[in-house]
């Protein structure tokens, strides 16, 4: 496919179910947490996913493509990407799924500021400014709903954690369009972010604590899932769709992965969803909406 400068149907209808796959992932990561301490189920995680990105790759024939200066960059994605995870799983690992979601699905913000400066053609302005403050104001009040009465579990380090994980996203995201690797195919954007992020994470996992937990089938099945599904067809899918679509359009459809996962943290784990919470999930969903509204273009007369 051609680029394109707008979201059209079948874009619209990916990013819907991507980010259901992204909210069902928290859940996943959450019940997996129970059985692998969160740094090492990261790390086995990229492991077992570039051994099947490579195994992709050679069905389809492609070969690794290291070209001349996408090295330095390649590193840079994939410690990036460690960072981004550990984080993420550190967050699900202290505090509940509901306020994850609100607080790591604000990446679009986060991109739509650093792509301002340097990605042509994705300037802040209006209706996009309007979003970025409503959801900055969302991911704040989050922030505050915590202490007597706050909704499911609360803990501060886990609420930072979830936010430097949506940093990190937005700049995974950055890194695939800003940089040389925007020449790469997706499949080898995704080896990049695997391999260095797998090396990376099995390394620091011991500092972490004790590497198994409580660990029974559901969480070997719920690994499995991670790698196949999630990272290696679900990510990859995400970084192909990033070469055809605006980065903050793409970025901002994640507004429907707050919705989703709070509903699923309360259909599944049973966690309790206040109205302080829906409401930080709102002011997120519609910023995140704003963001990611077309530009108006003055008419021509006649």
């Amino acid at each position: 496919m051609d680029a394109k400068k707008n979201i059209d149907a079948f874009g619209a209808g990916s990013l819907i179910g991507f980010a259901l796959l992204l909210a069902f992932n928290q859940v996943t990561i959450k019940v997996v947490n129970d059985g692998f301490q969160p740094a090492f189920f990261a790390g086995l995680r990229s492991a077992g996913a570039v051994i099947c990105v490579w195994g992709w790759m050679r069905f389809r024939g492609r070969r690794l493509d290291f070209q001349a200066g996408t090295i330095v960059p390649g590193i840079v994605l994939g410690v990036i990407f460690a960072a981004e995870f550990l984080c993420l799983f550190i967050a699900l690992d202290l505090t509940s799924v509901t306020r994850t979601s609100i607080i790591f699905y604000s990446m679009p913000v986060w991109l739509a500021v650093a792509a301002h400066f340097v990605l042509p053609g994705e300037r802040i302005h209006g209706a996009k400014a309007a979003g970025l403050m409503l959801a900055f104001l969302g991911v704040v009040w989050a922030f505050a709903d915590r202490g007597a009465g706050a909704s499911g579990e609360t803990s501060l380090l886990g609420d930072l954690a979830a936010l430097g994980a949506a940093m990190g996203w937005g700049g995974v995201a950055l890194m695939t369009r800003a940089t040389s690797l925007s020449k790469l195919r997706p499949d080898m954007q995704l080896f990049w972010c695997l391999a260095v992020s797998a090396v990376i994470l099995l390394a620091v996992a011991p500092l972490f604590g004790p590497l198994i937990r409580d660990l029974q089938m559901i969480h070997l099945w719920g690994l499995a899932f991670q790698i196949v599904v999630v990272v290696a067809a679900g990510f990859m899918f995400w970084l192909w769709l990033l070469t055809i679509y605006p980065a903050s359009s793409v970025a901002s459809f994640s507004f429907l992965s707050p919705i989703f996962g709070i509903f699923l943290g309360w259909l599944m784990l049973g966690e309790k969803v206040g109205y302080s919470l829906l409401g930080a999930g709102a002011l997120v969903a519609v910023g995140l909406i704003l963001i990611n509204r077309p530009a108006r273009t003055a008419s021509r007369p006649g």
